[in-house]
């Protein structure tokens, strides 16, 4: 049997239908308010959507000694590969009462990790969802290949 076909002839078998960055926003807002942000005042949530469509979600975790804070995205990925999931599709990133920054550098790097295709959502200072792809914010990544002397 042949996959069925679009009107522009491609087979639709292969395409993924984008994430609906707006439920996956509602998903992160909802983890932004278990935030702990004492020191910063500044609560994050992220929401990462898997292949299967579960969703994992994290805040940011604050500590008097600053260093040892996690940020939301990165907890939300601990979490997801803590308990065997790493086919992440998109992640979505709220702050700020529903306004929102893309992830840190660090987030972006941890992201990458496991899935450098991954679609990221945010808001911008109006407050509409913005989506980039990763390979968008984080131009250049540290890799394996990297380590191995391949590039």
């Amino acid at each position: 049997m042949t996959p069925p076909r679009a009107r522009n002839g491609r087979t639709t078998a292969k395409r993924r239908a984008a994430p609906d960055g707006a439920a996956l926003m509602a998903a992160a807002d909802r983890a932004r308010r278990r935030a702990y942000a004492p020191y910063s005042e500044f609560p994050v949530g992220a929401a990462i959507l898997l292949r299967d469509g579960r969703i994992v979600t994290g805040c940011n975790v604050e500590n008097a000694s600053y260093g040892l804070a996690v940020c939301a995205e990165r907890n939300a990925v601990f979490k997801a590969v803590s308990e065997g999931d790493r086919d992440f599709v998109a992640v979505a990133v709220t702050a700020r009462e529903g306004r929102g920054a893309p992830p840190c550098g660090s987030c972006r790097q941890v992201l990458h990790e496991f899935a450098p295709d991954i679609l990221v959502y945010w808001r911008d200072a109006r407050g509409r969802i913005v989506r980039r792809g990763l390979g968008v914010l984080l131009a250049m990544p540290f890799d394996l290949k990297m380590l191995k002397g391949k590039r």
